[in-house]
């Protein structure tokens, strides 16, 4: 599987690259053995393509949405804990040989998950080589799946509704920056701010570096403004040029309009002009989010217009059976699917054809063949668009469009 530094986990979420990307753990980054419970986080890109690359019946995948806290509320962990006895079921049903070692692990990981603090959802992966307990800040369908892979198209879900994301905030004589994941902000670690205007602004022959002063020789207080404006532009695209992500600027709307009309980087989200100077970090992040949301938005438009353009020049597909096929035939481009699909199905016996089936529970069946579909556009170098329910009525509720060969 390609690594997250084009990952096509990272696709998922930001659509096609822009930017060259950071260097990233790859797909041998381990995933985490059971442990004590870590602070509810979003999952990251390589985290979710580690957890993708496992293969091999059974993987057992529990997912449960939950009430946030410190501590499972009762209620989710009784639910919890009757998905993990569906699951233990069907494992023991199959007579796998290493059926032992898959419920032992899930054994550990269901008490970790209700012992643990917790966020919307909580996912308990389980196989005989791993195991791992993910939260998930978007609330999911409560399932256990036993397959031949785990259930990550929550995890892709996760990502692509909580996007990584940049924030700079801007004043006057100062510019910080913070790096957003999972609904939270922290400052941006080797980005080279806060950046201050006395810093990056040469002295006034009075020795002030404030831009204010009389005729005597002051620099004016525009010029000075589009001076830092500019070298604040340079460390944040040098940044963005390492770390690709959405960018939000907050500020006065003077100084976030300026430096809109100025700034190199490629992929302004938006802007938060209301928040009061010294705003806490928590604060921010709220005034953050229906920027995302609308920028999220956004690029499910773009990507249904660029499935109209592909449907016009012939190079789109409608329906699962279809996007199956040509994305395992074809160089997939870009697949949009809705975020509730969701079919089982059999493989063919050369593996590109889906067969419908009678009855989902059998050992041979995809429980969730969108979920695999997704995972081979990921692992083919496509990307993933999750849209709307209904906003793909017409194409069955997933469609691919395809590169030129």
């Amino acid at each position: 599987m390609t690594s997250p530094v084009t990952s096509p986990v990272t696709s998922a979420v930001t659509g096609p690259p822009d930017e060259p990307a950071a260097p990233a753990a790859g797909p041998s980054t381990p995933v985490r053995p059971a442990g004590r419970a870590r602070r509810p986080r979003v999952p990251s890109p390589a985290q979710v393509s580690a957890l993708q690359a496992v293969r091999g019946r059974p993987c057992v995948s529990l997912l449960c949405s939950t009430t946030p806290g410190q501590r499972m509320a009762p209620a989710d962990a009784a639910r919890l804990r009757a998905l993990a006895a569906q699951a233990v079921r069907r494992v023991a049903a199959e007579g796998r040989d290493d059926a032992d070692a898959v419920l032992d692990r899930l054994g550990q990981l269901v008490p970790e998950a209700v012992a643990g603090p917790v966020d919307a959802a909580v996912a308990v992966f389980a196989s005989a080589r791993i195991g791992q307990v993910v939260h998930l800040p978007v609330p999911v369908a409560d399932r256990a799946v036993v397959d031949r892979s785990f259930a990550t198209r929550d995890l892709v879900r996760a990502l692509h509704r909580t996007p990584r994301h940049v924030v700079l905030v801007l004043s006057a004589d100062e510019a910080r920056l913070f790096d957003g994941v999972g609904g939270t902000l922290q400052p941006a670690v080797r980005s080279g701010f806060p950046l201050r205007a006395r810093d990056v602004l040469p002295a006034p022959r009075d020795g002030r570096a404030d831009g204010r002063g009389d005729r005597g020789g002051r620099r004016p207080a525009d010029a000075a403004t589009a001076a830092f404006l500019r070298a604040v532009d340079r460390v944040l695209v040098a940044y963005l040029r390492l770390h690709p992500a959405p960018l939000v600027l907050v500020g006065p709307e003077r100084l976030v309009a300026a430096l809109r009309l100025t700034t190199r980087a490629t992929r302004v989200a938006g802007a938060v002009t209301g928040a009061r100077p010294g705003a806490p970090l928590p604060e921010l992040a709220r005034l953050v989010r229906p920027v995302l949301d609308a920028y999220l938005h956004s690029r499910q438009a773009e990507a249904l217009a660029l499935l109209e353009r592909r449907t016009g020049q012939h190079r789109a597909v409608s329906g699962l059976e279809d996007c199956w096929f040509a994305a395992r035939r074809e160089r997939p481009e870009m697949l949009a699917v809705e975020d509730t699909l969701a079919r089982a199905a059999r493989l063919g016996p050369d593996g590109d054809v889906l067969l419908p089936v009678d009855d989902p529970s059998s050992p041979d069946v995809l429980e969730d063949a969108v979920d695999e579909l997704i995972e081979l556009v990921l692992e083919r170098g496509g990307w993933v668009a999750l849209v709307e329910e209904g906003a793909l009525a017409g194409r069955g509720g997933v469609a691919l469009s395809l590169r030129t060969r």
